[in-house]
């Protein structure tokens, strides 16, 4: 996927914790960036909207080993 997010705002995540599990999400028009807030420099996941919100709610119903 081609997303432009270099003028993202990106947000943590109210599920981080202080165990350096921290995680950002940001939106551009077309999609929704996922990228690890302790090294923001290292790259993003970049899902459509339906994709990342298949992810969400398999990640909410346990169904991934997080």
């Amino acid at each position: 996927m081609n997303a432009d997010f270099a003028d993202a705002q990106w947000r943590k995540s109210s599920r981080s914790n202080s165990q350096q599990e921290c995680v950002e999400v940001a939106q551009s028009p077309t999609s929704i960036g996922i990228r690890d807030s302790q090294n923001p420099e290292g790259g993003h996941l970049a899902l459509d909207r339906s994709s990342f919100t298949a992810l969400l709610a398999r990640a909410k119903a346990g169904d991934l080993d997080l």
